[in-house]
Order: structure tokens, then sequence, then C-alpha cells
């Protein structure tokens, strides 16, 4: 697939089949993301891979409540309703969940990591399957608790959750608004 058709046609995904990703497959996608630009070539990445279903299904709803529960950024009323749907499944019934952790080397770790979300996405498209970013998510696997259930170091940052699979449909496009260009300088 050529890189501009990629970008243009890459959708966020919330509708999967319930077909596991191999481990060769998920070593592709990560292997991709760590061909991202680092500022100082810094590389300040690390991953979780989380797959299985009902493993995601008992995470959704452990994400959800702590959504719910979250006075720091507490939920609009039209995502409360949308959590406590015990129907909404918030990682859209994937079969795997890669946490992209930004490692404590900088501060501008956490946009590297956002950089390799996009390659992973974008090699994810590539090959067919489907992604979504998962960013209600973040604040839970950010928890000291959950870290240390999946062995991430307290230093780390989880910052870009996404799920991987093979869709089961695939979005309409969307429209997109004109760039803003606020200034255009030459000479």
């Amino acid at each position: 697939m050529d890189l501009n058709e990629a970008i243009h046609s890459r959708r966020s995904v919330r509708a999967y089949k319930d077909e596991p990703l191999t481990r060769e497959t998920v070593d592709k996608l990560i292997r991709a993301a760590v061909q991202a630009p680092s500022a100082s070539n810094r590389q300040p990445w690390a991953f979780v891979v989380i797959q299985g279903n009902e493993r995601l299904q008992g995470l959704s709803e452990r994400a959800k409540q702590h959504r719910l529960t979250d006075t720091q950024d507490p939920p609009s009323d039209s995502l409360r309703a949308r959590l406590m749907d015990s129907g909404y499944n918030l990682f859209h019934g994937a079969g795997t969940l890669i946490v992209i952790c930004a490692t404590p080397v900088y501060r501008y770790a956490a946009e590297d990591c956002s950089l390799a979300a996009q390659n992973l996405m974008l090699t994810a498209h590539a090959l067919g399957l489907g992604t979504c970013a998962i960013g209600l998510s973040r604040s839970f696997f950010n928890r000291a608790d959950v870290k240390a259930e999946f062995n991430i170091p307290a230093e780390y940052t989880p910052v870009f959750p996404v799920v991987v699979g093979h869709p089961a449909t695939v979005p309409a496009p969307t429209s997109r608004n004109e760039p803003e260009i606020l200034a255009w300088v030459e000479g």
C-alpha cells in the first residue's frame, strides 16, 4: 500500500472479528513502531502487549469503573452513560491491546511515543488490520496497581493504548476540516 493511500484511508475501527493476531504480526507492528523518529534518538518507548478477548473484556470493565470514579477528570454525562452500559466494551471487542509507555529519559518522551503509535497504526492498516486509540484507558494504566500488574516500572508512563485486530467493519471516511495555517512566511 502506498504511504499516501494509507494515511488517507486509515480509520479508527470499533468492531473486530474474533480472530487473534499472531505473535509474529504483533512483533512486526512493534518493530515498525520503533522506527519512529525521536528527539536525540533517545527511543523512549516500551510496550505492553495484552491479548485475549476475555482478558480485555475484564480490563474494559475495570477501566470503565476507574473512569467513572476518576475525580481528576470526571466524565461528561454522555460519557458516563456509555461507561455505565454493560454492553459497551472500551476495547471494542479487539483481541490485542498494545500500550505504548514512555520511559523516563526526558520530557518529550510522550510525543515520541505518539510518533511510534502512528507508525504502528499505519503498518497495521497496510496489513489489513484495524486499530483504535483508547485514550479513555490511559489513566487506568497509569494507576500504581495496574502498572505493577503488567510489570510497568513506576517511573514509566503509559501514554498510548491502542487496540489492534481484524476489522469486522471498516467505517466510511469522515470529512476533515481545511488546514488552519496561521502563518506562511517566505523570504
